[in-house]
């Protein structure tokens, strides 16, 4: 029986401590407010179509950018692939029956969607116009429910806390028999990676928020210069955290690549061991890199070398990553299905992305770029880009063990497409918007700008009717889907059991065996 079926009723579903529909849970949570800040960030791109902004005034514009800045790093990026895949999976990847501490991980969904109904509230008491950042000191006088979106935050942190801790307590203890460290699919060590930042950075992010929360209700001061304040100890300590949760949202899809590009080119990852360092490399060196945010802010000619070379360094650990899964594609029997047609638009969009990471890690070039739309177009390619191609490459390739049933793959291909034109052509525009000069955030613009402001809002069009072609293929698939188990014919672990997986994951005691034994399969 599977865990769709072996209990029925709301109930047993809003209690569960089975770790996949907890994972389903979360699935659906984070498609939520994907759908939400999504319409927030088309909005801000018909608002655009004409230099003079008809659609909303300027304060409604501010709003909405940052509310949609808040709905989609807190609430869909950082949790949508280590939340809901990451619990669905990471107990099937490793042989176990659950996760280390099943009511553990229930309290972390719930905190979760507590977090997200206080940051909606915030939304509805009135709007937020501070951007996702929360920059002081506008933010602690700004007259807007900032109190209300911090403390939704904050609560949504302690949820990653209690998943990241979760994973690492797993991953430590509940390996089958047999599995050593470098037995582990790629996707859990690179869940691990995420876990640690996750444990040991969201406390950071914590208390700055709290600060914030603090000083907007008591006018404390603590980030105003008259006051005797420091307004640039907030972005030290936001970007502390902020930057590791770069990597919070683009390691687990690195995980993703790994996986599908072994499966669709019927092959073992090339570089394994290269691979899991690239991982750990990249959680640890991330704490080094906060101060690249800060150019601008003051420091040191010497800091900011400092943390132009550091941050240049994460590009190294990246670029093994990128050799390894093309690699693995060499002299592999590919098979062009939607999860990897997807995984190739993530690595269009991390290699470009990266390269102007690289350029905006070099002080002179961030000085001209800083807060104009370069940096828009830098973040969405590298981080909302990389975030939404491996999400949706994950959404695909796990599809048939979450459901048991196939999706269309023709209107899939033909969905694929959509988004990822579509999303090159919202973003490119940007690249040349900010290289000439425009700020960021502005409601308005000079007149020569408009074509590229029209060509960026065309892409976020066609990138929106690829992710509505996506919903409607899916919730067919849903009911009328073919059944199937292993479609992909993947060797990996958690392919191993029915699909959908039992109540209990395996109906008899799983036996280790290499999770990318393809020539076992091919035989």
């Amino acid at each position: 029986m599977s865990f769709w079926t072996h209990e029925r009723g709301l109930t047993s579903w809003l209690a569960t401590r089975d770790h996949k529909r907890i994972g389903i849970l979360y699935l659906a949570t984070v498609l939520v407010f994907l759908l939400i800040g999504g319409i927030f960030a088309l909005v801000l791109r018909l608002s655009l179509v004409t230099p003079n902004n008809a659609l909303v005034d300027a304060h409604t514009y501010d709003k909405l950018f940052t509310q949609h800045g808040i709905v989609m790093v807190w609430l869909f990026m950082i949790p949508s692939i280590p939340s809901a895949f990451g619990n669905f999976l990471l107990p099937l990847m490793i042989g176990a029956r659950d996760v280390a501490f099943p009511r553990l991980n229930l309290a972390s969904y719930w905190i979760f969607v507590t977090g997200g109904i206080v940051v909606l509230v915030a939304l509805i008491a009135g709007g937020v116009d501070t951007g996702w950042t929360f920059y002081t000191p506008y933010s602690t006088a700004a007259p807007t429910a900032v109190t209300w979106a911090v403390i939704g935050v904050f609560i949504t942190g302690i949820s990653s806390i209690l998943t990241g801790l979760n994973f690492i307590a797993t991953i430590h203890t509940m390996r089958v028999a047999g599995m050593r460290w470098r037995d582990l699919p790629l996707f859990v060590w690179n869940l691990y990676s995420t876990s640690i930042i996750l444990v040991l950075a969201t406390p950071v992010l914590g208390l700055a928020l709290l600060l914030v929360g603090a000083d907007h209700i008591w006018a404390l001061g603590l980030f105003e210069p008259a006051q005797g304040g420091d307004p640039v100890l907030f972005q030290h300590l936001f970007w502390f955290y902020s930057h590791p949760a770069v990597y919070i949202m683009i390691l687990p899809a690195m995980g993703v690549v790994a996986e599908v590009v072994s499966t669709f080119s019927h092959k073992r990852p090339a570089w394994y061991g290269a691979i899991v360092f690239a991982s750990i490399g990249i959680a640890l060196v991330g704490f080094l890199t906060w101060g690249h945010h800060m150019f601008v802010a003051g420091m040191s000619t010497f800091d900011s070398g400092l943390f132009g070379v550091l941050s240049m360094l994460v590009a190294i650990f990246s670029a093994i990553k990128v050799f390894a899964w093309t690699s693995t594609m060499y002299g592999g029997r590919i098979t062009l299905a939607t999860p990897l047609l997807y995984i190739f638009t993530f690595i269009f969009l991390f290699i470009f992305g990266g390269m102007s990471g690289v350029a905006v890690a070099t002080t002179s070039l961030d000085v001209h770029w800083h807060d104009t739309y370069f940096i828009v177009a830098h973040f969405h390619f590298i981080m909302v880009g990389g975030t939404l191609t491996a999400f949706l490459a994950a959404l695909h390739y796990w599809f048939p063990k979450l459901f048991g049933r196939m999706y269309s793959e023709a209107w899939a291909k033909v969905a694929c497409a959509a988004v990822s034109v579509g999303f090159i052509l919202t973003f490119t525009p940007q690249f040349l918007l900010g290289n000439a000069g425009m700020p960021r955030r502005y409601a308005t613009y000079p007149p020569q700008y408009q074509w590229l402001h029209v060509l960026s809002t065309c892409g976020a069009v066609l990138l929106a009717l690829g992710m509505l072609l996506t919903a409607g293929y899916l919730v067919v698939a849903l009911v009328r889907g073919k059944r199937v188990d292993n479609p992909w014919r993947s060797a990996s672990f958690e392919w191993r059991t029915s699909s959908p997986p039992p109540a209990d994951n395996f109906v008899d005691a799983p036996q280790l065996r290499d999770t990318y034994a393809y020539e076992e399969v091919a035989s």
